[in-house]
């Protein structure tokens, strides 16, 4: 009998998903168009994204999504007014449902041994097991690696496509991981993966990422329609250092999660055994629009070549967070990006764009 081979896991032919602060070759967004994401206030939203791609394009190539010729035709017009260089922006006109690019983007991963290399890991997209309009969404990794001429390295765990978003999961680029269990583990509300155990799940994040720790947070923020992301919650800005998102006042919805994440970073340890270091970050004060509770955070920054984009919202713990992550990041200045009319939107900076990194 011929016993059947089983192909080395990426992990194991050297792949690994370096931290965001490493050098990028490119950032991946997709170009706004669904009304139903900021119903209502829409207006404003390609305009700061047309801030957004200025700022990154200063340090690196930016890559948008478009739906069609005329969609990349209105993300140029607004481009060349704020006066983006045209040379910095490449186009691909694979249509999408939605703008989240970190979420159902590709997640890029490298190796160094046995040779250089880049290649994606397709993981499944569900619309965050919400909403129904994902299927294009879906097809974005396996498109972009066949434009790109990569590898795809896709997902499994137990038999079926192992679903994730990139904006649950956050590392250091040396083995260590963290995310919370209410988005990858809770068992009844908004599941990625039924009947996964914690276990198959660390299983899976070092097979295809290269985990070798996995730091397992409670909850995440109020207002959060995504059941948990870990970047609006607690980001790496190290290899040993964390900022972790802390709420002081006893009376908001946040307080009780983000205290006991709190607590339950004291005891987490990474992949070389030492201890996690974590660093206050504030939460601003309270958004609300039209009733509902805003997921407003600073930790949804994102960390590009020649600047850290940091979400700010018309409160005074701006200049705050600003100078926390400004005394972290000491090698590219941190630029605040005003995001109240993007938050309407359910997410900021993070949840909008993808890194590639150099190869």
């Amino acid at each position: 009998m011929q016993r059947k081979s089983i192909a080395p896991t990426p992990a194991a032919q050297g792949y690994r998903l370096p931290a965001e602060w490493e050098p990028h070759e490119a950032t991946w967004l997709g170009w706004p168009h669904n009304l139903t994401d900021w119903p209502g206030k829409f207006t404003p939203i390609p305009w700061v994204y047309g801030e957004i791609v200025r700022t990154i394009a200063a340090g690196e190539i930016v890559r948008i999504l478009v739906n069609s010729a005329a969609h990349e035709a209105g993300a140029r017009r607004i481009l060349r007014r704020i006066g983006v260089d045209a040379a910095r922006i490449e186009f691909f006109r694979f249509p999408t449902d939605r703008g989240w690019t970190r979420d159902f983007g590709p997640i890029f991963v490298k190796r160094h041994t046995p040779r250089r290399g880049t290649a994606i890991v397709r993981f499944g997209f569900t619309g965050w097991a919400k909403y129904p309009n994902w299927r294009k969404d879906c097809q974005i990794p396996l498109r972009v690696a066949q434009a790109l001429r990569l590898p795809r390295l896709d997902a499994v765990a137990n038999g079926r496509a192992l679903v994730l978003e990139g904006g649950s999961i956050d590392v250091n680029g040396r083995g260590s991981l963290v995310t919370t269990e209410e988005c990858l583990l809770d068992p009844v509300t908004q599941v990625r993966n039924p009947g996964l155990s914690r276990t198959q799940i660390e299983t899976a994040l070092a097979d295809y990422l290269g985990a070798k720790q996995v730091l397992w947070l409670g909850k995440g923020i109020a207002g959060d329609d995504t059941h948990g992301h870990i970047d609006d919650l607690c980001r790496f800005v190290g290899p040993r250092t964390v900022v972790l998102c802390q709420e002081k006042n006893s009376s908001d919805a946040n307080y009780r999660s983000l205290t006991e994440n709190w607590e339950r970073v004291q005891g987490l340890r990474l992949e070389d055994g030492s201890k996690l270091e974590a660093v206050p970050l504030p939460m601003p004060a309270p958004l609300h629009l039209d009733g509902q509770r805003l997921p407003a955070s600073y930790a949804n920054f994102y960390i590009a070549n020649a600047a850290v984009l940091v979400p700010t919202f018309n409160d005074p713990r701006d200049r705050v967070a600003l100078g926390i992550l400004g005394e972290l990041f000491r090698d590219r200045p941190v630029i605040g990006i005003h995001a109240v009319d993007l938050v309407w939107g359910l997410g900021t900076l993070h949840c909008l764009t993808q890194q590639q990194p150099a190869t």
